[in-house]
């Protein structure tokens, strides 16, 4: 690997950390149980931000991707994401466990959300000019593994160097919620730190460099060529519709699961940490072994066995009573998170013509987004009206089985790719 290939690589553990501490784990929880003062209301109101940071996500980022690639101006605009990310992250230090700061959390959050998922686009826009054609699915894969273990340890340096030390280190105020707060503060620090040598060590194509109206009209015009040719391709229609609705589901599950974990079972603070690693530890074992079997059974078997496992064990997640018994249950349900987001990517690149394997990758992500919104407004309105947070989660099982069923309809083809799919990140973006 070159010093650009790591470079780009590295941006992965660097981002990583955010959807992983931030949006999943260690603030997710801390508002619904610290500022919201009502679990179920925070479920809530955590959906609703999340909703519109998903809409905003769904307008900005094809616009904004046509204007990178037409523009040749990705560098500056993931710094500019990178830099609002870790500005907005770090600015949730200000905030205090109180019901009247809940709005500045939230428009922290989103906001953040929103420029970390546009600089994705960005920084996945960059990899055709960093590896050869022969090593994209290699760096990529690798990327993906390095932003797995990223989030992971970042969330291990928050629970055993800020909030399981007792005293609190550097003085900080646990009643004030300042061990939590802190964590902000080290998500900040650490998209900064490992970040920024991708910006460094990849440049933008060199060129002329158009206007950024014209770069935008040129990339919505090549967009638009690709979309006008899909009703001719119900195949690959019918696979990006369920990709729709399934990741809506597995983005959900996992954005809340632990909201989901503290306020039904009573997890607290580090047991909620705790169990962020178990389960990143098991999607990591899940998407080895799945990536050991999927060339053997095909790509899309394996997203449909997965989503299968996914919605029965989410069902019987939210019918189970006891603790022990829901801990087993959610690492059995980590296995299946890994293999269907990898064969998902894999299958894609198995339906996509050679000569439009870019322009497609690009569609899927799109796919991805769009309806980001969808999964988080429909919890957080079921959550809301049944005054339940087991009838909310219960809604993912709901998107993952429709998206297996209409996947069922797919017809697998194309080459049989020569590299296996890449290990799962944190979701926040696909």
């Amino acid at each position: 690997m070159n010093r650009r290939e790591f470079a780009w690589a590295l941006y992965d553990w660097a981002n990583s950390a955010f959807p992983t501490v931030v949006t999943t784990f260690v603030i997710a929880t801390w508002f619904a149980q610290g500022v919201a003062g009502d679990p179920v209301a925070g479920q809530a109101q955590w959906g609703w931000m999340q909703t519109g940071a998903g809409i905003a996500i769904a307008f900005l980022s094809p616009v904004l991707g046509a204007v990178a690639d037409a523009g040749g101006r990705r560098r500056l605009m993931l710094a500019i994401c990178t830099l609002a990310t870790a500005a907005l992250t770090a600015a949730l230090w200000f905030a205090h466990p109180a019901p009247a700061w809940a709005g500045y959390v939230l428009l922290c959050v989103g906001l953040a959300t929103v420029a970390f998922e546009v600089g994705t686009v960005f920084y996945n826009a960059m990899l055709p000019g960093v590896a050869s054609p022969a090593r994209i699915g290699r760096l990529s894969g690798l990327a993906w593994g390095l932003g797995y273990a990223g989030g992971l340890a970042c969330l291990l340096v928050c629970l055993f160097g800020l909030i399981r030390p007792d005293p609190a280190p550097f003085g900080l105020d646990r009643a004030a919620g300042e061990p939590v707060r802190a964590t902000a503060l080290l998500v900040g620090a650490w998209i900064l730190a490992f970040g920024w040598p991708v910006l460094m060590a990849v440049p933008d194509p060199r060129g002329p460099r158009p206007g950024w109206a014209e770069a935008a009209r040129a990339g919505l015009r090549e967009i638009a060529a690709v979309l006008r040719g899909l009703p001719a391709r119900p195949n690959m229609l019918r696979f990006l519709l369920a990709r729709l609705f399934y990741t809506d589901g597995l983005n959900t599950l996992f954005a809340f699961g632990a909201i989901f974990a503290a306020g039904v079972h009573g997890l607290s603070f580090q047991e909620v940490l705790l169990f962020g690693i178990a389960m990143n530890v098991s999607a990591g074992l899940g998407a080895a072994l799945g990536g050991l079997v999927e060339d053997r059974v095909g790509s899309r078997r394996m997203v449909l066995v997965s989503l299968w496992c996914l919605a029965a064990i989410g069902v019987a997640i939210v019918l189970t009573e006891g603790v022990t018994l829901f801990w087993c249950l959610a690492l059995t349900l980590g296995l299946f998170f890994g293999p269907a987001q990898a064969a998902s990517r894999t299958l894609m690149a198995r339906l996509a013509p050679p000569e439009e394997m870019a322009a497609h990758f690009g569609l899927f992500a799109l796919s991805g987004r769009i309806t980001g919104f969808l999964g988080p407004a429909v919890l957080a309105f079921v959550t809301q009206a049944s005054g339940s947070q087991r009838a909310g989660i219960a809604t993912t099982a709901a998107f993952m089985a429709f998206g297996a069923v209409l996947l069922a309809g797919v017809r697998e083809s194309g080459a049989v790719l020569t590299q296996g799919a890449p290990p799962p990140g944190p979701p926040p973006g696909a």
